[in-house]
């Protein structure tokens, strides 16, 4: 039996994401979170973990063979584009996933919420309309 390492992923390689094919050999052992300090950020079809902030990202967590590491690798860009790393998870245990430098993402979009599913979904509830609103929205209306 070949040696499997634990790798923590965030984006497109998560499972239903158009990347999770790539992983079609590897064990899935559940959901995981990051330990508070990492940021994600989307960089169009895929996203990007930086060591930067206070908050926790939150992915999946899976048994990898060499021979598929490697693939992925290659398919991120080793070590030009992203470093593969370990991390400590929120759990106290530790995993590899891929980062990138914080000035490699500089001007791109963070996701408050650390989760790429989540990158769709409405920033914030509106808050009700102030008092000024109200006057304006009234000020023309014909009673």
């Amino acid at each position: 039996m070949a040696e499997k390492c634990r790798l923590f992923v965030y984006d497109s390689l998560l499972a239903g994401e158009p990347e999770h094919p790539a992983l079609c050999g590897a064990d899935p052992v559940g959901e995981a979170d990051t330990e508070p300090g990492f940021r994600l950020v989307e960089l169009g079809a895929r996203g990007a973990l930086v060591r930067d902030g206070t908050g926790a990202v939150r992915g999946e967590l899976y048994l990898v063979d060499r021979k598929t590491l490697a693939e992925l690798d290659v398919g991120r860009e080793v070590p030009i584009l992203f470093q593969r790393a370990r991390i400590r998870l929120a759990d106290g245990s530790e995993a590899q996933t891929y980062l990138m430098h914080l000035d490699q993402v500089r001007g791109k979009r963070r996701l408050p919420q650390g989760q790429w599913r989540a990158r769709f979904a409405p920033r914030s509830s509106r808050a009700a309309p102030g008092p000024f609103v109200a006057w304006s929205r009234g000020r023309f209306s014909k009673t």
